[in-house]
């Protein structure tokens, strides 16, 4: 019998939580506005955590929280008080990377399960053994780890504890995140959630004898971005993770989009559904996925560390903006199954005569032509400029709200 394997997907705010739901994660991870390795994030207020937790365990789902700041002194202050808020609002479990953290977590949320974050370097079963004798019940690797070192954990642990890995997102190119470039370009502390990601800028090198004389750094001619790792994607090769014991599938982004969220969830939602019903179903549907994953942005895919370290061919040397083949243009609002119209959320200037696709949360997508558009006072218009524009479309399909427009750009 294979393990049954969780899908576990970022929200960076309450939108973005409801978009991961419904389009298949099986359990969120969201910051709140303290202790959260994410600064730039939206985040979430107690009230809209309380809101996202119920409209999560409503359809079945669960919420982690994010606690995975390497604390200070001062961040003790009010730790206990927040973590008896999060009691209150029945958050199934915080993710921790402080040893002190824990034991304040420990204390004061005994009922709440605490996994352990890839922040602490989870690289080996010893320490897996460790955190558990403490009272985690979930790991989180790292994700410099193969295939073969995370099924030896597995092999060497008690099967109450969980182990959850990344299977997709951006690649840091420091170990487990620990790296000071952002703190010394830009004065912007990578460890308490501010990166300003330095790592995908444009380098030249200076010899110290020679100053002002900026020399390309090149590999074969390829360009100069030398720290640009491509975007983890492990949705080819998930029979080798199933049999990893890996139990939870973790999907990195808190500060992506609501559309990419709602993308790369209903892609793994229907990989790991596809396999677990039929293998060659799952093998014969293989480059749909990838190039389902590839209408959100992207830099390339690589399979990281699960197959041995990266090489050369994991980098991008050419720029550090992301490949971007579709605008996400609108998320409907309400339908009207009589005049068959939807109601749309401008996202992205569109206009009328289009070709857009209709990215349903479970089941077929389809294309609908932008017949007309309009406006909130029902006068015809020709495009849809302005941000969150209300207008209403024809769509001949029946859709729900939360379903997503796009249209392609290259």
């Amino acid at each position: 019998m294979k393990n049954k394997i969780e899908l576990l997907a970022p929200a960076g705010d309450l939108e973005k939580l409801k978009i991961a739901v419904l389009y298949g994660a099986d359990a969120v991870y969201i910051g709140g506005e303290e202790l959260s390795l994410r600064a730039k994030a939206k985040n979430f207020t107690f009230e809209e955590m309380g809101e996202g937790v119920k409209f999560a365990h409503d359809r079945g789902k669960k919420v982690y929280v994010a606690c995975n700041v390497f604390a200070h002194n001062y961040d003790f202050k009010n730790m206990e008080e927040y973590f008896k808020k999060l009691n209150d609002i029945n958050v199934d479990a915080v993710i921790v990377s402080d040893a002190g953290v824990f034991s304040v977590a420990k204390e004061i949320i005994p009922n709440i399960d605490i996994h352990i974050s890839t922040q602490a370097n989870n690289t080996n079963y010893k320490s897996a053994l460790f955190w558990h004798k403490l009272g985690a019940k979930r790991i989180v690797t790292a994700r410099e780890l193969s295939i073969n070192e995370i099924s030896d954990i597995s092999e060497n642990i008690p099967k109450e504890i969980e182990i959850e890995s990344f299977v997709h997102g951006a690649m840091c190119i420091s170990y487990s995140g620990r790296c000071l470039l952002s703190n010394y370009m830009s004065a912007r502390d990578a460890n308490k959630g501010e990166c300003s990601h330095p790592c995908r800028w444009k380098y030249a090198l200076v010899e110290s004898k020679r100053p002002g004389e900026y020399m390309p750094i090149e590999e074969d001619n390829r360009g100069t971005y030398i720290f640009n790792s491509k975007d983890l994607c492990m949705i080819e090769h998930i029979p080798d993770l199933v049999n990893t014991g890996v139990m939870s599938f973790k999907i990195e982004g808190r500060m992506k989009t609501s559309y990419y969220v709602g993308t790369v969830v209903k892609a793994y939602r229907e990989a790991i559904d596809d396999y677990f019903k039929d293998i060659l179903l799952y093998e014969s549907k293989k480059k749909y996925y990838v190039d389902e994953l590839k209408k959100a942005s992207y830099r390339g895919f690589t399979t990281g560390f699960y197959y041995g370290k990266p090489g050369a061919d994991e980098q991008i040397y050419t720029s550090s903006s992301y490949i971007r083949n579709y605008d996400f243009i609108g998320m409907v609002k309400e339908y009207d199954e009589t005049e068959k119209t939807a109601l749309i959320e401008q996202r992205n200037k569109f206009i009328k005569g289009c070709n857009a696709e209709i990215l349903r949360q479970k089941g077929n997508n389809f294309m609908q032509k932008i017949e007309f558009i309009k406006d909130e006072n029902g006068n015809e218009i020709n495009e849809a400029p302005h941000a969150q524009q209300l207008v209403t479309i024809k769509v001949n399909e029946s859709v729900k709200p939360f379903d997503m427009l796009r249209i392609r750009i290259k």
